[in-house]
């Protein structure tokens, strides 16, 4: 058969790594991705990008976390290479801190991020309000950078991007054999995933040059994620929340919070605020699936529903999703072999 044509629609971090896997791993495949927002207008531009896992309740830990080794080790190579400042990634070293001892003092991503240690008696003075902490070096990707970087590998392969709204996945049929779905919160309306709700994220993103570490409170919900030119601070969890406005109280309480933890962020200049809704369910989803419609068949592989934890897994589930495409592509020359005898 003719080289088999494959659509990925999004393109935030999700929807870009999974077209480069693709692209890397199935050559003969001629890759598009469509997406109605590119960067800088994606959640992951929201994003902090910051590798420290989140736990998916339906998914097993084993898988969850060879996903999280195969996109360290992915970032961590191009953090030493000459790509590194381009493509947005560096190492950050930092503390979690928690008001009380969690009741797994070794989360599974300990032995995968770099240096995980309990933090000292004398680490810990600087946190007066907290009595447990574990410090380590991680790494971060800073976006628009790394989307843009992605973009640029992906162009240099030929894979062509359109800015395009898809309503329903039934209208590529027509164009391309297999569809890649990956549209983070946009699945809710375009495959009807009741599973899919949002958790609204308010951040901000200010000028503060000499914070070094990050600090992430063990609830999740306060942060200090330091990056190359800017300092995401967050920030928020609400579940269930659609509102891309940006609320003014909410920023002042952040603001306060992150304040607390480090007192010099007083001093930050130039601050944006920026939401965005994560796409939470209780696994990602990440599967084949085969769609007909009066006889005519469309084949489709899911890969969304990363909600909080993205960056952490982008590109151990976008290698699972590009072989979930080879088999699909493998199940098409099978029916065009058997059409032919």
């Amino acid at each position: 058969m003719a080289a088999p044509k494959v659509a990925v629609v999004g393109a935030g971090v999700i929807g870009l790594s999974t077209a480069l896997c693709i692209v890397e791993t199935c050559p003969s495949c001629s890759v598009t991705v469509l997406s109605e927002q590119f960067s800088p207008n994606t959640t992951s531009d929201v994003a902090a990008g910051m590798l420290i896992p989140h736990t998916y309740p339906g998914t097993p830990i084993h898988v969850q976390k060879q996903w999280f080794k195969e996109t360290f080790t992915y970032l961590f190579a191009i953090s030493n290479s000459a790509e590194a400042s381009e493509a947005g990634i560096h190492l950050v070293s930092g503390w979690q801190i928690f008001k009380n001892t969690p009741k797994e003092e070794l989360p599974f991503w300990s032995d995968v991020v770099l240096g995980f240690r309990p933090m000292s008696e004398a680490e810990l003075q600087k946190f007066p309000q907290h009595q447990f902490g574990q410090a380590f070096t991680t790494l971060k990707c800073d976006c628009p950078p790394y989307l843009l970087w992605l973009e640029k590998r992906l162009k240099a392969t030929g894979v062509q991007m359109y800015t395009r709204k898809v309503a329903d996945l039934w209208e590529l049929h027509s164009e391309y054999n297999i569809v890649v779905n990956c549209t983070g919160i946009g699945a809710h309306q375009l495959v009807g995933d009741k599973k899919l709700f949002p958790v609204r994220g308010q951040v901000l993103k200010v000028h503060a040059p000499w914070v070094k570490n990050f600090i992430r409170d063990g609830d999740g919900i306060t942060y200090i994620y330091p990056g190359i030119h800017r300092i995401t601070i967050g920030g928020t969890r609400e579940k269930e929340n659609w509102n891309l406005s940006p609320d003014p109280g909410t920023t002042k309480d952040i603001f306060d919070r992150c304040c607390s933890l480090e007192p010099s962020l007083q001093g930050a200049q130039d601050i944006k605020v920026k939401v965005g809704l994560r796409p939470s369910r209780q696994c990602v989803r990440l599967q084949r699936e085969v769609l007909s419609q009066g006889g005519v068949k469309l084949l489709v592989v899911h890969n969304y529903g990363h909600g909080a934890g993205g960056f952490s897994v982008h590109r151990g589930t976008a290698k699972e999703a590009a072989r979930l495409v080879r088999e699909c592509i493998a199940a098409l020359q099978g029916a065009s072999s058997r059409a032919k005898l």
